[in-house]
């Protein structure tokens, strides 16, 4: 498929982003070429449009970035038999190398050669991307594209959440940002007997208490640890999801968390974080998991019961919509933290569909 296409690029070092016309993608004998109908705005795409530390090291301009998205595909390479044109998919969107220890053994989630949509490849944010054919994950039309595009970051909030033991468990979510808020969500749909969300903003607390979380605490405000302890007869959480990145919240992660417990981190810190690991870990005879992406494809299939038996709403999550043209407004909403998940139209808003606030 020839011509050109609208997307938003990281066309040079430094913060910000522009829209610029750009060749559709040319896809291999083992890609398919799809239609994005939309994307949503993840943290990562957030590190990139500012330009931290992280992203100049990371990233390699021009670059499209953005990797959750939903669409249907157009094109298929000679070699791929068990997908067809028009079939609606999202995708998985660590490409791995298939040869490593990791893939070979089934943690291809952590594989050493990991490409990413976005970050490593061109993204999302775009008419049209290029998706190996073995990422695609084919989704039912009737999930909806806002929904259906969620699943990609839904997924990393699957794998934190069921690292281990949540049935009737005392859970903290530490970061309400849309990931975290899908942890609550899980954890609650699963059987936890109380969910604690804690946040600094007062917006992603009051989505949190829709997404199920049956109490809700202000860093910074109120004594988070301490209303923890209080709460569970001085015991602790059993599990700790750690979904924030930020340094008090992972040293607080483990100071609520009942001996014998469970902390799953999948916030990433932006510098070195000091922990008193004797008493916190050691002597608490904590178990810790490092959470990176989904499981390929365990985690999928989780998500896909999640989402299509009801037990988790997805919905209340999104805040805003946007056509990508409008990306500036967009990103400046994430950065006031006032939003849950925003959701652009690469190929601009459906008729009648309102820019801005969701009206649930």
């Amino acid at each position: 498929m020839q011509g050109k296409m609208k997307a938003l690029l990281k066309a040079q070092p430094g913060p910000g982003a522009t829209i610029t016309m750009v060749d559709i993608p040319t896809i291999g004998p083992n890609d398919v070429l799809v239609k994005v109908d939309v994307a949503s705005i993840c943290g990562t795409d957030m590190h990139i449009y500012e330009w931290d530390d992280w992203a100049a090291n990371r990233i390699k301009p021009p670059r499209i970035f953005g990797h959750e998205f939903a669409g249907r595909i157009v094109q298929v390479g000679s070699g791929v038999d068990s997908l067809q044109v028009g079939d609606f998919i999202t995708a998985e969107t660590h490409v791995t190398c298939g040869q490593c220890t990791q893939c070979r053994t089934g943690q291809a989630h952590v594989c050493r050669s990991v490409k990413i949509f976005g970050v490593d490849t061109d993204g999302t944010f775009a008419e049209y991307v290029k998706v190996p054919a073995v990422n695609a994950w084919k989704t039912d039309p009737a999930v909806g594209p806002e929904v259906t595009a969620m699943q990609e970051p839904f997924g990393n909030a699957v794998h934190t959440a069921l690292s281990g033991e949540i049935s009737t468990a005392r859970v903290a979510v530490f970061g309400c940002g849309p990931t975290g808020l899908a942890a609550v969500a899980i954890a609650k749909a699963c059987g936890a007997t109380a969910v604690f969300a804690v946040d600094v903003n007062d917006y992603r607390l009051d989505l949190a208490k829709k997404m199920g979380a049956t109490a809700v605490l202000k860093a910074g405000r109120d004594d988070v640890v301490g209303s923890i302890l209080e709460a569970t007869g001085g015991e602790g959480v059993d599990v700790s999801l750690e979904m924030s990145g930020a340094g008090v919240a992972l040293r607080q992660s483990f100071q609520a968390l009942r001996n014998g417990g469970r902390v799953s981190v999948l916030g990433i810190a932006s510098r070195p974080v000091e922990l008193d690991w004797a008493n916190l870990v050691v002597f608490k005879g904590a178990t810790v998991y490092g959470i990176s992406g989904r499981k390929i494809f365990e985690s999928w299939h989780k998500t896909k019961m999640l989402i299509e038996s009801g037990l988790v709403d997805l919905k209340p999550m999104i805040t805003h919509r946007f056509a990508l043209s409008d990306y500036e407004e967009a990103f400046e909403l994430m950065r006031s933290g006032n939003s849950g998940k925003i959701i652009l139209y690469p190929q601009g808003l459906p008729a009648g569909m309102k820019s801005g606030a969701v009206d649930h």
